[in-house]
């Protein structure tokens, strides 16, 4: 039943068309044997695969299966001891060196193509028998002279005594002693041996032995005798040369026959590489996408049946935009189709010709490419439930063998089916309950859809009978829908509208065709007043919902339009305010530059100063730097607003709070579109559309780059001279000291050890011309004796 709802719905003619794009016949019979699959991990690992080579193929469009053949009749040649020829061992090594060359472009791809990476990790890629190959036959599959030393020797021996053969024998026809006796002075050859012609009058006249005549018989063709022993070894030589090309082919053939295994692991390797590459270039020819795959949702029975009516089966059926893949992309008419909550099965009614039968297949058919791997043409937001079986019943059917009608047919199908789908099933029903009594079809049409409802399987059923359309409008979880007709044009449209029952139109198009008015009037009269008010109602229904869509799509596009130009609006104030913090640190950290240089410069006036004089004279100076450095603040970070994403706020979460113009935080969240913000010292409540997201950027080199300047850390008490030269010593006494004097350090103690005493000395002079410096003692016993100096700065 599932291979023939295959048929019915046209899933072989996919396969064909994804077989085309394979490489070799491996790819090409897997594309063919291509099934769809009810086990969830199955399929999303299929999709995954089709969509890993896809965005392979995108940047790597030149890789490709080239000069891999099927070489699995030539395992089986090697297998039973057969020589493979040399064109059959070139084909061996150009395979073997394609599935190399093809697993070191995709293998190490591991991160972004794990499942391509896996698949070519299989193919054998060391081993030594392509070079074998290569050191015996070259492009032209010929067996070369380097094959081995023996075949090497024979074929020079070959070559040499060859051309002594054709030397004398070209002494022979040269001779002006048999000139008369030859028909011409020509070498030939005659069943593998070189002969001379001579004339059969002059039978004789040179010895030799006769190996053909001419048709006419006046020439016959002799190998002389004096080249007869040269000739044999020449032949002779030959056949030794075709025995050791021989036994090297039977060598690189039982070479061949060691690897069947491994040859035959990278020849499936390649045929699933070759499959997932047909089916990336096949999503590439439909414009397909990889769609969301559901699980059926738990559903709680009792509680959807007391708020619904109705049992919902859990199952998923979102596709948005889908075409049919066998129609040409520029004649199909994309639809929606939407199994949403509230119902799951749809009842499709409209005119002929309407478009009804292509929606059943497409979304037959697209459910089962997606269970097989293969990406569907929709759009990118279509998502499917993955169904334990699709089984259809689409098309007009009579079987003269079983003497069956074509109602009999299609109870037959619907029978099967019934007997085999479930809750996990997806079934598609076109014209049921046509092809007997409208009556008594109608009624068996409703008694399968609420028998199809009970047992919750998801169903689309396509039909003309106005009672299924009443039965879908007063049955929770059925839903009418319709494909549209154009009057005006007598023409479908094919669009697809759901929650709208479809009219017939019958009397406007047999009208439009030219039927006389009479008619189409007297017609009109025999319909029943309850036929008459469901058409008028549903026109206005139709017109009403038109016009509904209308005003949807005109305030879907101005909340469009104004969510653009807040978000511009929002872009230029964050540009501003990221400008205006730019500004100013750059101000901030000229300001601080200009700071050390004054601090510089006091420095170098204060040595010039007098020891007595220092410390009174800078203390009004070392004020005004203080003032300066709390007048520069550090650099603020610049801001950058994002939109809220409601899924990932948190507590804690910094936010924008617009109508304040201030930065907050999240500390709680209210009910409906509310949450708690902390301002400083207060709290606010705001709506979610009020707020941005803020992202403090981390500080980075380049233009776009800030400053931040941070506190040195403080130095140590103590500076460790001992053992320093007195240069270097003097210059690391300088930096400390100004160090500690910007941390504010009262007193230093400075190691410089006893010794021979010049350290100390520069030391202690270099304290007394600092201007830094209040003055300076040696260290108590305690503190290190002679060996230190304990130096006092100014405040």
């Amino acid at each position: 039943m599932i291979a023939k709802s295959w048929q019915v719905l046209e899933y072989p003619k996919i396969l064909t068309q994804l077989a085309e794009h394979t490489s070799f016949s491996l790819g090409h019979e897997l594309a063919l044997r291509l099934r769809p699959s009810s086990r969830e991990k199955v399929v999303r690992r299929r999709q995954q695969e089709t969509s890993e080579a896809r965005h392979l193929l995108d940047i790597k469009p030149t890789l490709s299966l080239g000069g891999v053949t099927n070489l699995r009749p030539l395992l089986k040649k090697a297998r039973l001891e057969a020589t493979l020829t040399p064109g059959e061992l070139s084909d061996v090594r150009a395979t073997l060196l394609s599935a190399r060359s093809l697993r070191r472009s995709i293998a190490p791809l591991e991160r972004q193509f794990p499942l391509l990476s896996a698949r070519a990790e299989e193919i054998e890629g060391y081993s030594e028998l392509p070079q074998e190959i290569s050191r015996a036959i070259n492009d032209r599959a010929e067996v070369v002279d380097s094959a081995s030393p023996a075949l090497a020797q024979t074929r020079q021996e070959v070559k040499e005594t060859h051309e002594v053969l054709l030397d004398r024998l070209e002494r022979i026809v040269s001779s002006p002693a048999n000139s008369h006796f030859l028909q011409e002075k020509l070498i030939t050859e005659r069943h593998g041996r070189y002969v001379i012609p001579l004339k059969a009058d002059f039978k004789g006249r040179i010895p030799g032995v006769v190996h053909d005549q001419s048709s006419s018989g006046a020439t016959l063709f002799i190998e002389p005798l004096a080249t007869l022993e040269l000739n044999n070894r020449w032949r002779q030589l030959q056949i030794d040369g075709e025995r050791e090309v021989e036994r090297v082919l039977k060598q690189l053939t039982a070479r061949v026959a060691e690897e069947e295994e491994a040859i035959a692991r990278t020849l499936r390797a390649l045929a699933a590489l070759d499959l997932a590459f047909a089916k990336a270039r096949y999503s590439i020819r439909i414009e397909g996408v990889e769609p969301e795959l559901v699980p059926f949702r738990a559903t709680n029975k009792k509680r959807e049946e007391s708020k619904r009516g109705f049992q919902h089966p859990g199952s998923t059926l979102r596709l948005i935009q889908a075409r049919h893949p066998l129609l040409p992309p520029s004649k199909v008419v994309p639809i929606d189709v939407n199994i949403s909550d509230d119902f799951f099965i749809l009842v499709i009614t409209g005119p002929n010709t309407g478009g009804k039968t292509v929606a059943l297949k497409t979304v037959g058919l697209l459910a089962l490419m997606a269970q097989a791997g293969l990406h569907i043409p929709a759009s990118e937001s279509s998502a499917l439930s993955i169904f334990r079986g699709v089984y259809a019943d689409i098309g007009e059917e009579q079987s003269i063998e079983q003497s069956l009608s074509t109602f009999s047919s299609h109870m037959t199908r619907i029978v099967d089916i019934l007997s085999r789908a479930y809750r996990k099933s997806l079934v598609l029903l076109d014209e049921l309950g046509a092809g007997t009594d409208p009556v008594e079809g109608s009624a068996l049409a409703r008694a399968i859809l609420f028998h199809l409802h009970r047992r919750q399987i998801t169903t689309l059923v396509a039909t003309h009978y106005s009672d299924l359309k009443v039965h879908a409008h007063a049955t929770p979880g059925v839903k009418n829908a319709s494909v549209e007709f154009d009057v005006e044009t007598l023409a479908p449209t094919f669009k697809l509208s759901i929650g709208l029952p479809g009219r017939s139109n019958a009397l406007a198009i047999a009208a439009r065709l030219g039927l006389a008015k009479k008619i189409v009037s007297r017609a009109a009269k025999l319909l029943t007043p309850e036929d008459l008010e469901v058409e008028s109602l549903l026109t206005e229904i139709k017109g009403a919902r038109d016009q509904a869509v209308t005003a949807q799509l005109a305030t879907e596009d101005a909340r469009a339009e104004a969510e653009e130009l807040r978000r511009a609006l929002q872009e230029h104030l964050t540009k501003v305010e990221q400008e205006r913090r730019e500004i100013l640190n750059q101000a901030r950290q000229q300001a601080r530059m200009e700071l050390a240089e004054v601090r510089k410069e006091l420095r170098t006036v204060s040595k010039a100063l007098k020891p007595e004089t220092r410390p009174q004279r800078l203390v009004g100076a070392r004020e005004q730097l203080k003032e300066l450095e709390e007048a520069v603040k550090a650099p603020e970070p610049p801001i950058r607003l994002f939109p809220v994403d409601r899924g990932k706020l948190r507590v804690g979460q910094p936010v924008w709070v617009e109508d304040l113009r201030q930065r907050g935080e999240i500390i709680g969240f209210l009910d409906g579109e509310e949450v708690e913000i902390s301002v400083g010292k207060f709290r606010v409540k705001a709506r979610l559309d009020d707020l941005e997201l803020v992202e403090e950027e981390p500080q980075v080199q380049g233009d776009d780059a800030y400053v931040a300047v941070t506190p040195p850390a403080p130095p140590p008490m103590t500076l460790q001279l001992r053992g320093w030269r007195a240069e270097e010593a003097i210059i690391e006494l300088d930096k400390y000291l100004d160090k500690a004097y910007l941390a504010h350090l009262p007193e230093v103690r400075i190691v410089h050890g006893k010794g021979t005493g010049t350290l100390r000395r520069l030391v202690r002079e270099e304290l007394q011309r600092d201007p830094l410096v209040a003055s300076y003692r040696p260290g108590e016993a305690e503190e290190g004796g002679d060996g230190v100096t304990i130096a006092e700065l100014v405040e």
